[in-house]
């Protein structure tokens, strides 16, 4: 089965609406001149991104509710997207990509960094790709940022996506390799936060010693294994420019400063987002997560 047959067969709500479709017309006449010369080593076909598009795009505006807040903080240039990872699934990456494409007046496809079992997953590795993911290493950052590309980033990779609900929106500590390939390439980062992707699947325990001895990055244990139709807030920032006097080769403890500070950027969008949340499930949600909470901490 090809990518496209596979998102023939999803059985979403259907429609697209006269003012979404005109939009994506728009967007993608955009996208095409943007890519008129642009030749990929992975496979990314910007058609297979606009029919995705078309496909999920029911999804993003009447089951998560995305809403978009700190555009007015991008120009358009390429940026290091630096972003909390949230929800058991990578479907915030998703919702943030569609956002880059429907909610900006310069339109841009973000250039995902996977694990590298992804990669490996024969099916959806090529959907991906086609879709514009690629696997996370510093030469592929490199060639894209060379070719104006935006990239995103979750420097907390699978411990981001693989938490319990007693960890959920608990930033785990960034890895450094998206700062050392800002400061080769003299490229901005663009803090983000997306809030809502935990609540897809409000209880979950994850089995890591199970994982661990069949060699899985995680192994959630859910109440639901379909996400819940949370509402998605996606929160951007102000950019930030990497210091000119610094090495890519820098000691680590250097460069692990300045991670400190975009890690900090991220908790603060997050810490806002969370204040002003949509409620969801709250009723049942709040007071089994309080429960759930308790007991974790009992001895």
């Amino acid at each position: 089965m090809s990518p496209m047959s596979l998102f023939g067969s999803l059985k979403f709500p259907t429609g697209i609406s006269a003012a979404d479709d005109a939009l994506i017309n728009e967007a993608f006449g955009q996208l095409r001149a943007r890519y008129k010369n642009y030749q990929d080593p992975w496979g990314f076909s910007l058609e297979t991104c606009e029919q995705a598009l078309r496909r999920l795009i029911p999804l993003y505006r009447y089951y998560f509710k995305v809403r978009l807040f700190g555009k007015e903080n991008l120009t358009d240039e390429a940026y290091i997207v630096v972003s909390n990872h949230s929800g058991q699934l990578p479907l915030d990456g998703m919702l943030m990509n569609m956002a880059f494409v429907l909610e900006l007046d310069n339109p841009r496809i973000l250039r995902g960094m996977v694990e590298r079992f992804m990669v490996q997953l024969p099916f959806l590795a090529d959907l991906s790709a086609q879709t514009g993911s690629i696997l996370g290493d510093r030469a592929n950052c490199q060639y894209l940022l060379d070719h104006g590309e935006s990239i995103l980033v979750f420097p907390e990779g699978v411990r981001g996506t693989s938490k319990s609900t007693v960890d959920y929106y608990r930033v785990q500590p960034f890895t450094q390799g998206f700062y050392r390939i800002a400061l080769q390439k003299h490229t901005r980062i663009l803090p983000a936060a997306v809030v809502g992707a935990e609540e897809m699947f409000p209880f979950v325990w994850q089995a890591r010693a199970v994982a661990k001895a069949l060699g899985m990055p995680a192994l959630p244990l859910s109440a639901n294994y379909w996400p819940l139709p949370s509402p998605v807030d996606i929160h951007l920032g102000k950019p930030l420019d990497v210091p000119i006097d610094l090495s890519p080769d820098a000691p680590e403890k250097d460069i692990k400063e300045q991670v400190l500070k975009v890690e900090g950027q991220v908790k603060r969008l997050l810490a806002v987002g969370l204040k002003h949340r949509r409620p969801f499930f709250d009723p049942i949600r709040k007071p089994l997560s309080k429960l759930i909470l308790k007991q974790e901490r009992e001895p």
